[in-house]
């Protein structure tokens, strides 16, 4: 673990796989979600940005090549010998059939620069053919499947329309893991109905998965969306910064020391945010979780037991 950082962060990571600078540039390869259209359901999860589905928004995106030389292009003078990884991010990456998701990786893979692949989706839309194809990749690349789980608690799932259960996302994360694939998770703290002490016993869920990064985020209700209008109606508790900077502390003790530790914080764009809003950027956020941290002498895993 970093000597500095009181927890396994993901520049540390990335200086043990790559002897160079690495930055991640953010795709969309045009894909879609199950979960809207009609496959699981329409309409996306309740804290699903509404405008996404504007004409506006569903536009042909770029092909991945131009929005490479796109992001390249922005660190190109500063950093002359950076290298990329594509990050598949906009909705379900792996949710098309598999020589679609060739063609786009691969594409991808041929960029001057790019060193591997980074691909978000859900749990529930990752077949094993495609799994197969990745874990071959993975035998000579840097490929990292990351799986939006959002919530351990199945009624917490259904309550936001996810469209999966917990079991249907631990299946996947070993299925990966079982073909030499890295895997990561993203959760979503703070959803209506959880209460903290569930999301604490979440660090020791998580741990017990053979996962290599875990992002959190705390809830941000977005203009909207059904969760904001539910908010409006009938308000839940969310958190405050100081709260959430407690919070991600506690966490983190109960945390499995190797767990990469992604992201713990997420801002969406003020004119689309409803609440609550901080006023703190992403990189003050962690300043003031290391700040907690050194205070209370506390560090990644100096309260994790396995789970039994």
């Amino acid at each position: 673990m970093n000597s500095i950082k009181r927890y396994y962060d993901l520049g540390t990571f990335l200086k043990e796989h790559f002897p160079f600078k690495v930055q991640k540039l953010t795709l969309n390869a045009g894909f879609t979600c199950p979960n809207r259209d009609g496959f699981k359901g329409r309409g996306g999860c309740t804290y699903c940005n509404n405008q996404t589905f504007s004409p506006a928004f569903q536009r042909t995106p770029d092909r991945i090549t131009t929005q490479l030389q796109k992001g390249t292009h922005f660190f190109a003078h500063k950093y002359p010998n950076m290298r990329y990884l594509a990050y598949f991010q906009s909705f379900s990456n792996t949710y098309a059939p598999l020589a679609v998701l060739k063609e786009k990786f691969e594409e991808a893979l041929r960029f001057p620069g790019v060193v591997g692949l980074i691909i978000a989706t859900r749990p529930d839309c990752v077949a094993d053919d495609v799994l197969d194809y990745l874990g071959q990749l993975a035998k000579h690349t840097f490929i990292l499947i990351e799986y939006g789980i959002e919530s351990t608690s199945d009624q917490t799932l259904q309550r936001i329309n996810r469209g999966h259960n917990y079991a249907e996302a631990v299946d996947a994360i070993k299925r990966s893991h079982d073909r030499g694939i890295m895997t990561g998770a993203h959760v979503i703290m703070g959803l209506p109905g959880e209460q903290q002490t569930e999301m604490i016993a979440r660090a020791k869920q998580l741990s017990a998965l053979p996962l290599t990064t875990l992002k959190l985020h705390q809830l941000q209700l977005i203009k909207g969306t059904r969760m904001a209008k539910q908010y409006q109606e009938e308000p839940f508790p969310l958190f405050s910064a100081d709260d959430y900077i407690a919070l991600v502390c506690e966490f983190l003790t109960h945390s499995r020391p190797d767990l990469v530790m992604d992201r713990f914080v997420s801002q969406s764009p003020k004119e689309l945010l409803f609440t609550p809003g901080w006023g703190l950027k992403n990189y003050e956020f962690t300043a003031k979780v290391d700040q907690r941290l050194q205070q209370l002498d506390l560090y990644q895993g100096c309260r994790y037991t396995p789970l039994q």
